[in-house]
């Protein structure tokens, strides 16, 4: 086994299920995206060569980042980060994983509207390019667009990330099947969109995320783990 992946393997701190079957999207065909947080020991970064920021593997479909790096990405709100630390489906959390999921509010603060609204924009331009060559979009694609932009909208007004989509699996799969005239879904786009920033001006979501906090987190963790290590 990889160096890399001994570090996943035996330095994991948190491990979720994300994708479809966090989402209640899954189907019968559906993959298990897996998805966590390794902490790499302390020791290894007073080398010349540092440990990795991720790792991919060494399962299929699993991904993982080292703890630092996923705080630094939580903090600028990367959705698929902060996903991460809301997955319904937890595997495995030590001690510091379950610290790490009781700062997942730290995390959250308005600028989740950009990035997610920042990355749904990226993606709406994809499909009207599918639209335009192929005449009609990646169906899929555009589901896991409408998820995200009803997700953006949620969270800005409730100040709480859910990830499950509940109630709108139905119509969401209806738009996966290709069931919903394009059209149609351009419009719910733009309504969550609206509503979206509309939530924006009302959030409980504090401006900014509370860095300070997360970096004690972080440099109790390394200490910890430096002391650990003699």
């Amino acid at each position: 086994m990889h160096s890399a992946e001994l570090l996943v393997r035996d330095h994991t701190v948190y491990a979720c299920v994300m994708g479809s079957r966090a989402f209640g999207l899954a189907t019968e065909g559906s993959d298990t995206d897996r998805r966590g947080v390794f902490l790499a020991p302390t020791p290894l970064f007073w080398r010349f060569d540092k440990p990795p920021t991720h790792v991919e593997g060494p399962a299929e479909e699993q991904f993982s980042w080292e703890l630092e790096r996923f705080c630094e990405l939580a903090l600028r709100a990367n959705p698929n980060i902060l996903e991460c630390l809301h997955s319904p489906f937890v595997e495995y959390a030590d001690d510091t994983g379950r610290e790490l999921l009781a700062l997942r509010g730290a995390f959250l603060s308005h600028r989740v509207h950009e990035t997610f609204t920042r990355y749904a924009y990226g993606q709406r331009r994809k499909l009207e390019a599918d639209v335009r060559v192929h005449g009609a979009p990646r169906w899929k694609h555009a589901m896991h667009l409408l998820r995200l932009l009803a997700s953006a909208r949620d969270v800005l007004r409730t100040g709480v990330l859910t990830v499950d989509v509940g109630e709108h699996r139905e119509p969401l799969l209806a738009v996966k099947r290709g069931e919903v005239p394009w059209s149609e879904v351009e419009a719910r786009m733009a309504r969550l969109e609206q509503e979206a920033a509309e939530a924006l001006h009302r959030t409980p979501l504090p401006a900014q995320p509370d860095r300070r906090r997360i970096e004690d987190f972080l440099v109790r963790v390394r200490r910890a783990s430096a002391l650990r290590a003699g």
